[in-house]
């Protein structure tokens, strides 16, 4: 089997079968609506990376029919569609599918329990904080991990009074900060 070209036919069926499959994920998309591709947790991000190594599969392999390809983004696009009519409805699944965003720093303090939970360093925390302008650490009310794993970055002007307490729970404990009402 040739590694360089194998002739004009594989090339044309991908172009051909590739033009198709992306009309097709174009349609099932605008139908599904706007928060299929969202990337808001885990479950958006692994839906839409799924979708896109399908696409792939379909147009690179030969033994994968562009029909195959229409079903898989079907079932990918309405399995999605499901989870998330479910987790508006109920809390239990949406419990099951969704995290809760974490908060890594309150007024001014790394929260390091919060921190090891989330596997996030102080390097990176800084990034986020630079990324947003902001240079000193005590000039940080909060940083939360939202659940699609970007960073929040809160200056201590903008934060609202009790805004940590919010995050308080039987598995993290009481935030610094908190009881008194301040960040």
């Amino acid at each position: 089997m040739p590694y360089l070209f194998d002739g004009f036919a594989g090339i044309l069926r991908t172009i051909g079968v590739g033009a198709l499959a992306y009309l097709l994920l174009i349609l099932f998309l605008r139908v599904s609506g706007k928060r299929t591709l969202s990337k808001m947790n885990a479950f958006d991000l692994v839906v839409t990376v799924a979708l896109g190594s399908t696409l792939a599969t379909v147009l690179l392999s030969r033994d994968v029919a562009l029909a195959e390809g229409a079903a898989a983004f079907a079932t990918l696009i309405g399995g999605q569609y499901i989870i998330t009519w479910l987790s508006v409805r109920s809390r239990s699944v949406r419990r099951l599918v969704k995290s809760e965003p974490a908060l890594l720093v309150s007024r001014g303090a790394f929260l390091d329990a919060a921190m090891m939970r989330s596997r996030v360093t102080q390097a990176e925390i800084h990034a986020a904080m630079r990324a947003e302008g902001i240079a000193a650490l005590q000039d940080v009310g909060a940083v939360l991990l939202e659940t699609d794993g970007s960073f929040t970055v809160l200056a201590a002007r903008n934060t609202p009074e009790g805004f940590a307490g919010r995050f308080a729970s039987r598995r993290t404990g009481p935030v610094p900060g908190a009881e008194d009402g301040g960040t």
